[in-house]
C-alpha cells in the first residue's frame, strides 16, 4: 500500500497529523528530521511526503528539490509556519505539490492531500501504460489478426534478427515507425538507441544539420560542435520516416553512410565513422519516383534490400474492433475514466469507415469518442459526425464477396510489380485500359 511520509521535528504535531491521516484510510509512516525520511524513502513504498520548511539537519525547500530528483514521482507538500510563504512559493518552483501554514484545519489539509493522492494514482496508471507499451514496443504490440498483418509480421520477424536494411512501405497512418520498433528491439542492437527521424518535418539545412551534425563556425550561429542524430544512434538503429521527401543533395550523403558507415558532419573535412542500422519508412513508390529523377536509384537499391509492405486499415477490417478496444482500454485510463465496453453499433460504423489515415485515424477517433463518452458504452452518438451517417465505401465491402477478394488480389500484384501498371496487367490476364478502368473504379490509382 502506498504510505505517507511526515516530516517534521515537532512530535505532537507530527503525530496528531499522522492520527488525523489514519483516520481517513491513508497509512502513514513518521520521522522527525531529514536523515530518518530519506531512510524511509529507501525502504517504504512512498508515494506522499508532507515536510516542514524548518528540520534540524536541513532546510525543507532544498529537501524538496533533492526528494524531486531521486523520486521524480513523489508528491510533496511542504509544511510553512507564519511568515514564510515565501518558503513554500520557493518549494513549489523546486517541485512540491503545495504547501500549506501550519496550523490550517482539516478542511483545508485533507482536500490537498486527496487531491495529491488522486494525481500520484493517476501518474501511476500512465506509467503502468507506458511500461506496457514498452514492454510491448517489440512485435507484441501490433494488434491483429487478418492474413496481411500475420504476413507483414512474419517477413519483419525474419529480417529483425539480422543487419539487413529494410524499406517499409505503406500509407500514411499504417504502423511503419511501431515495425521498425518491433524490429529494433527484436534485434541484436536492442539495448542501443532507436532514433527516428521524419525526413518530411524539417528543411534541407535543418534535416542535414540534424542528421549529420556539425562543426563550430560551420555556419553562424555553430558556436560549438554538434552531434548528429546518426552519431547519436551509434550502435542502434535509425529510423528514416518520410525518406521519400529528402532532397538529393542529402541523398547523396546519405548513401555514403550506408555504403561507407562514414559521414561528413556539416564544415568538417574528416568523416565521423558509425555504426547503424538502417531502416526507411515512405508511402511513396520509390521506384517510380528514381525514373522521375526525384530520388536517386541506387539509393532506393540501397535501402530496399528487403521490403515490407504494411496494409491499409480498410483492408483488413477484421482487426479494427481488436484495435478500437486497445485504443479504449488506453484513453480510459489515460483520462482516469472508467472501464468502458464498444457498442456493436459503433463497431459497425467503425467497420465499415474508409479509413483514410488509417490505424492513426483510428487512434484519434477513439481518443475523441473517450473524451466525449458519458456512458458506460462507447455508442454511434460518439463518432463525428460524418462517421454515424457513414455507408460502406463503393469498393470498400467487407466479407468475402467478388470485389473485394478482386481488389485484395489488384492490389497485390500491383505491389508485387512495383506500380508497373503494364507488367501487372500481363500477370492478371487483363488489357491495360481495364487495369486502368480497375484502379480508378477501387480508389487504388493513388
Amino acid at each position: 500500500m502506498t504510505k505517507i511520509l511526515i516530516i517534521d521535528d515537532e512530535d505532537k504535531l507530527r503525530g496528531l497529523l499522522a492520527r488525523m491521516l489514519e483516520l481517513e484510510g491513508y497509512a502513514v509512516v513518521q520521522a522527525a528530521n531529514a536523515k530518518a525520511g530519506l531512510k524511509l524513502l529507501e525502504h517504504e513504498e512512498i508515494g506522499l511526503v508532507i515536510s516542514d520548511v524548518k528540520l534540524p539537519d536541513a532546510n525543507g525547500v532544498e529537501l524538496t528539490r533533492t526528494l524531486k530528483s531521486q523520486y521524480p514521482h513523489l508528491e510533496i507538500i511542504v509544511l510553512t509556519a507564519y511568515g514564510t510563504i515565501a518558503d513554500g512559493v520557493k518549494a513549489i518552483q523546486n517541485g512540491a505539490f503545495d504547501y500549506i501554514t501550519k496550523g490550517d484545519d482539516n478542511d483545508r489539509i485533507l482536500p490537498l492531500v486527496s487531491r495529491a493522492m488522486e494525481k500520484l494514482q493517476l501518474q501511476r496508471k500512465i506509467q503502468s501504460l507506458e511500461r506496457k507499451i514498452s514492454a510491448g514496443q517489440g512485435f507484441a504490440a501490433i494488434l491483429g489478426d487478418s492474413a496481411s498483418i500475420r504476413e507483414a509480421k512474419m517477413l519483419a520477424q525474419k529480417v529483425a534478427v539480422t543487419e539487413a536494411t529494410v524499406l517499409l512501405l505503406g500509407e500514411t497512418g499504417t504502423g511503419k515507425e511501431v515495425f521498425a520498433q518491433a524490429i529494433h528491439y527484436a534485434s541484436p542492437r536492442k539495448t542501443e538507441p532507436f532514433v527516428a527521424v521524419n525526413c518530411s518535418a524539417l528543411g534541407r539545412d535543418i534535416l542535414e544539420s540534424e542528421l549529420f551534425g556539425y562543426k563550430a563556425g560551420a555556419f553562424t550561429g555553430a558556436m560549438k560542435d554538434k552531434k548528429g542524430l546518426l552519431e547519436e544512434a551509434n550502435g542502434g538503429t535509425v529510423f528514416l520516416d518520410e525518406i521519400g521527401e529528402m532532397s538529393l543533395d542529402l541523398q547523396a550523403k546519405l548513401l555514403r553512410a550506408l555504403e561507407m558507415r562514414e559521414f561528413y558532419k556539416v564544415g568538417d573535412t574528416k568523416p565521423t565513422k558509425v555504426d547503424v542500422r538502417f531502416i526507411a519508412a515512405t508511402n511513396r513508390n520509390l521506384e517510380k519516383e528514381a525514373e522521375d529523377a526525384r530520388f536517386r536509384l541506387d539509393l532506393f537499391y540501397r535501402l530496399s534490400v528487403f521490403q515490407i509492405t504494411l496494409p491499409p486499415l480498410r483492408e483488413r477490417r477484421e482487426d479494427i474492433r481488436l484495435l478500437a478496444g486497445s485504443f479504449l482500454a488506453f484513453f480510459t485510463a489515460k483520462t482516469n475514466q472508467p472501464a468502458k465496453r464498444l457498442a456493436d453499433g459503433f463497431v459497425a460504423k467503425l467497420e465499415c469507415h474508409a479509413w483514410k489515415g488509417n490505424i492513426r485515424e483510428l487512434k484519434n477517433v477513439m481518443e475523441r469518442a473517450v473524451i466525449l463518452s458519458e456512458n458506460e458504452a462507447l455508442t454511434v452518438q460518439d463518432l463525428p459526425f460524418e462517421m454515424q451517417n457513414s455507408i460502406v465505401p463503393k469498393g470498400e465491402t467487407s466479407g468475402f464477396d467478388l470485389q473485394a477478394i478482386e481488389r485484395q488480389h489488384i492490389q497485390k500484384v500491383m505491389h508485387h510489380t512495383k506500380g508497373n501498371k503494364a507488367e501487372a496487367a500481363r500477370l492478371l490476364g487483363i488489357g491495360l485500359t481495364t487495369l486502368y478502368r480497375k484502379l480508378d473504379e477501387y480508389g487504388l490509382d493513388s
